[in-house]
């Protein structure tokens, strides 16, 4: 994958995608040491396996429907919808509806490059 670290622009035409799970597609997109912004796109019914890390990670709904949860919390939630993940926090979703999910992580998920 081309590193989009430091870049001052990225064209939405120029940026790739990998399959980071069944039904779910990871757009990196721009990123430094301290901040990462990815974007997901999540086909209905793919999972994101519930899992945790050391970032904190906000999600903002673009669109679609997912039933999300955050530690001990289930909630439905759609376009214009934000999660908080606190680092350490076991989170995960299942997408209701096709969507696409934008995650901004501090510091950068090194294992996403």
């Amino acid at each position: 994958m081309d590193s989009n670290k430091d870049k001052k622009w990225l064209f939405d035409k120029d940026a790739t995608g990998e399959e980071a799970s069944e039904g779910v597609t990871r757009i990196v997109k721009s990123y430094t040491d301290e901040l990462m912004v990815v974007e997901n796109h999540f086909k209905k019914g793919a999972v994101g396996a519930l899992h945790s890390h050391p970032h904190t990670q906000i999600t903002y709904v673009i669109s679609g429907s997912f039933e999300f949860t955050i530690g001990d919390e289930k909630h439905v939630v759609s376009a214009g919808d934000t999660m908080l993940k606190k680092d350490g926090i076991v989170h995960g979703c299942v997408c209701l509806e096709e969507g696409i999910l934008l995650d901004i992580f501090s510091p950068m998920r090194e294992d996403f490059v």
